[in-house]
């Protein structure tokens, strides 16, 4: 198993910047792809931005490219989102996802690892 814990939201102003971490612990060998997705109240978990094993690739929904990115440390265990100048409709419960596959699309079916979320809202 594999257990993943995301830290860093909050309150924050239009046009602030955030960083979101989520440290993964367990058999973290079996990683591979992570993601971000985010929900908002009312709607459906959405994909943000996803990062192969190796980091040589992110993906990012059409939404946020341009003003987030993802990067990992293996060797921390540990991949990161940062948020530039962030919108209201950036607030959501923001969750890390893990897959021990490699995968480079975005639906969260494909990943099998979940954290419990961390909230970021964004005041205008």
């Amino acid at each position: 198993q594999v257990q993943l814990v995301e830290s860093g939201g909050g309150l924050v102003q239009a046009g602030d910047s955030l960083r979101l971490s989520c440290a993964a612990s367990g058999r973290t060998f079996s990683t591979n792809t992570m993601g971000w997705f985010r929900q908002a109240p009312g709607k459906e978990r959405a994909f943000v931005g996803g990062i192969s094993w190796n980091s040589g690739n992110t993906w990012y929904a059409d939404s946020v490219k341009g003003r987030f990115t993802i990067s990992r440390d293996n060797a921390k265990n540990t991949v990161y989102l940062q948020m530039n100048s962030l919108k209201s409709e950036d607030t959501a419960v923001y969750y890390c996802a893990a897959t021990s596959i490699t995968y480079y699309g975005r639906s969260r079916e494909a990943y099998n690892y979940w954290g419990q979320g961390t909230q970021v809202t964004v005041s205008s």
